[in-house]
């Protein structure tokens, strides 16, 4: 997230992908930088011991939100 935050403020759209797990957390943290509408993308949970090819599915799950979040005019 505060990657997210960094590059926003450069003026360089970012997103931030986490797990299902953290949805809440995520939240706070931009909250806490300062930056309530941080763009966050989720990607269902669990991750860590997902094999290679669960990682491509979510991946391709979730391309299509990663590519509106970095595209979109809205802050």
């Amino acid at each position: 997230m505060h990657d997210t935050v960094w590059f926003e403020i450069q003026g360089i759209p970012a997103v931030s992908i986490a797990s299902t797990e953290f949805v809440d957390a995520a939240e706070t943290q931009a909250q806490a930088l300062g930056m309530d509408d941080a763009k966050c993308v989720f990607v269902q949970h669990p991750i860590q011991d997902a094999t290679d090819e669960e990682m491509r599915l979510k991946a391709e799950a979730c391309v299509d939100e990663v590519v509106a979040a970095l595209t979109s005019t809205q802050q």
